[in-house]
């Protein structure tokens, strides 16, 4: 731990950016697969991975830097390179990014030229993304998540046996246009000002799910389970929620879409969607614009109906990567990498000492664990694993005896120098009713609320409290 005063002026910062927090994210989208290269070919990552730099944090510390001796306008905008995680790949591998602000403020980069190439054995791997200031700061360095590495989209039956091919309900897609097979041509579903868009330059990420036909139009409830051909399905932006009416998802074979074909759907499929109860009406696209459109009965085969280009799309899985950090507290310039993740949080212990596990990915010995504006005494157990002890809840207010609400703190970790990186989970601490002095207060909770906390939370009882986790 650090001296009282140190820990004091620590603790006040802490306030401050709970208060406001002058956060950086770094943002990757990116596809689940990668289909490989062959001999010369360049057969380019589709969709292209992504980036967005979001959050005021980055505004502040160009201004930290401008404010700098020998820093002129020119050595405060972000530039990086993203390459493949390969050892020993020379910067002839990765691509440069550099990002431009766009209407809604945030950062955008677009690595449009990164391929696998079939000398490279691997069947999995990651992108690696390095970002600097253009003063030569490092910001740091973040990983994708894995991608797998397929020869070419299967043309079998897909087997639910072969899982990490098959899209289930829930998870994120994207879909892209290819006229005449054409790369020049290529057009992503996305969302611009809450419209949606052909887009030859961004991608959006959609959750797809599953919905139940049966009910009534306006009320389809979601449901579990891998995606197959025919199912009704909703397309709902992960970034803005807008929504697609419901479709029902056709499987594509020489411009057709297959009325009787309902195997599950499978990575770098074509596929089209018609519109839940239409005859015959397709979502499709018209350079830029994404518009319904007529399909044409089959002259030979009653279970197929015919399909321009503008009506067949690929479908592919994503993945999303989220780094958040904050260097308003920081007391040195160091890369904010590695950039812990948190994933869950498991509660153990009891008698007088409640531990808090904190399960995820990058951790290291530098890391203290925080519940809002308290340290917490912290072991790195792995670099997956660290473990706390969770702090007494009279640590956030002398009136705790008397506390009637819970109170809920945010989850942090702060690195040894300050840099603070933030969580999306937060932590309950809830009196227990029976022990506090005074009448008992009117309870308005249905008689089987304990069951429905209990679903919810894992629950602990330590001294006069219940300690509660959420996220």
């Amino acid at each position: 731990r650090s001296n009282p005063y140190q820990a004091d002026l620590l603790r006040d910062g802490v306030r401050r950016y709970l208060q406001l927090p002058a956060e950086q994210t770094v943002l990757m989208l990116h596809a689940k697969v990668a289909q490989k290269s062959y001999g010369n070919e360049k057969r380019f990552f589709c969709p292209p991975p992504c980036v967005y730099l979001t959050g005021p944090g980055w505004k502040l510390q160009q201004e930290q830097i401008k404010g700098g001796r020998d820093a002129g306008e020119a050595g405060t905008h972000v530039c990086g390179y993203m390459g493949l995680d390969s050892m020993g790949s020379s910067l002839a591998e990765t691509q440069k990014l550099t990002f431009e602000e766009q209407a809604d403020a945030r950062g955008f980069g677009c690595a449009k030229a990164l391929y696998i190439s079939d000398t490279d054995k691997r069947k999995h791997f990651r992108l690696v993304l390095k970002l600097f200031f253009s003063n030569g700061q490092e910001i740091g360095t973040f990983p994708s998540k894995l991608i797998k590495v397929i020869s070419k989209p299967s043309q079998k039956k897909q087997s639910l046996k072969n899982t990490d091919l098959c899209i289930s309900s829930g998870s994120k897609v994207s879909l892209f246009n290819r006229l005449r097979s054409q790369t020049v041509s290529t057009r992503y579903l996305s969302v611009e000002g809450g419209a949606f868009v052909a887009s030859a330059r961004q991608w959006a990420a959609f959750t797809l799910h599953l919905a139940d036909e049966r009910c009534a139009r306006s009320d389809f409830p979601l449901r579990e389970g891998y995606v197959r051909y025919g199912s009704v399905v909703q397309l709902v932006c992960t970034a803005s929620g807008v929504t697609l009416p419901p479709l029902v998802i056709r499987k594509v074979s020489k411009q057709c879409a297959m009325l009787d074909v309902d195997e599950p759907v499978s990575q770098l499929h074509k596929c089209a969607f018609q519109l839940h109860g239409s005859e015959r009406m397709y979502l499709g696209l018209s350079t830029e614009k994404v518009i319904q459109v007529q399909a044409s009965p089959c002259p030979k085969e009653a279970n197929r109906e015919l399909l321009n280009d503008g009506s067949c799309w690929t479908i592919i899985g994503t993945e999303t990567v989220e780094y958040t950090f904050s260097e308003s507290l920081a007391r040195a310039r160091e890369p904010a990498s590695p950039v812990p993740l948190i994933t869950a949080l498991q509660l153990t212990g009891g008698g007088d000492v409640a531990m808090l596990e904190v399960q995820g990915e990058y951790f290291h010995a530098r890391l203290k664990v925080w519940f809002g504006d308290v340290e917490a005494e912290t072991m790195l157990r792995s670099p997956k694993s660290l473990v706390c002890v969770v702090p007494d809840v009279s640590a956030f207010g002398s009136d705790w005896r008397w506390l009637r609400y819970p109170i809920t703190v945010p989850l942090l970790l702060i690195r040894d120098d300050g840099l603070i990186y933030s969580s999306s989970f937060m932590f309950t601490y809830t009196p227990e009713q029976s022990f506090l002095p005074g009448p008992p207060a009117p309870s308005d909770a249905p008689q089987d609320s304990d069951k429905l906390l209990d679903s919810i939370h894992q629950e602990f009882t330590r001294t006069n409290f219940h300690l509660f986790m959420q996220s």
